[in-house]
C-alpha cells in the first residue's frame, strides 16, 4: 500500500514538474535592443483591441502607444513584450503598427526561465492558475 502512494506521490510530482515547466517561457529565445533586453526597441501603436489570456499579456485599446523591448524568436516569433504605462507584458505584433524604430541592431538572446514572475503583474494566485491550468 505505502509503495503504491510512493508512486502515486511521484507521478503527481512528475505531472507538476511538466505543467511547471510549459509556463515557464513562451519562447526559449528572444530579439532584443542589448543584451539585458532593458532598451526600448521600438515605439507602436494598438491597431486593435487586445485582452491577453492570462497576467502575463498586455491588454490595450486600439491607439494607446506600447513599448517595445524584446521580441520572442524562434518560437511564438508572433509575439513581443512591452510596456503601456506602469503594465507590462506579451501582446501579439499583428495588434499593432510600428510607428518609430529606436535601434539599429537587434541582439538574440536567451530568455530567463522566471522571468514572467519578476517583469509580468502576476500574482502568487495567478502563477499557481498558470502552472495548474
Amino acid at each position: 500500500m505505502s509503495r503504491i502512494l510512493d508512486q502515486r506521490i511521484l507521478l503527481l510530482v512528475i505531472s507538476f514538474l511538466t505543467s511547471l515547466q510549459s509556463t515557464k517561457v513562451l519562447s526559449e529565445w528572444k530579439k532584443c535592443g542589448d543584451r539585458e533586453c532593458e532598451t526600448a526597441m521600438s515605439r507602436v501603436q494598438a491597431t486593435t483591441d487586445f485582452l491577453g489570456p492570462d497576467c502575463r499579456y498586455l491588454n490595450f485599446k486600439t491607439g494607446e502607444e506600447i513599448m517595445v523591448y524584446s521580441k520572442l524568436s524562434r518560437k511564438n516569433e508572433n509575439l513581443w513584450t512591452g510596456s503601456k504605462g506602469k503594465d507590462f507584458g506579451y501582446f501579439p505584433k499583428d495588434a499593432v503598427k510600428v510607428e518609430e524604430v529606436l535601434i539599429t541592431e537587434e541582439v538574440e538572446v536567451l530568455t530567463k526561465v522566471n522571468e514572467h514572475q519578476h517583469i509580468f503583474q502576476c500574482t502568487s494566485q495567478q502563477l499557481k492558475n498558470l502552472i495548474s491550468s
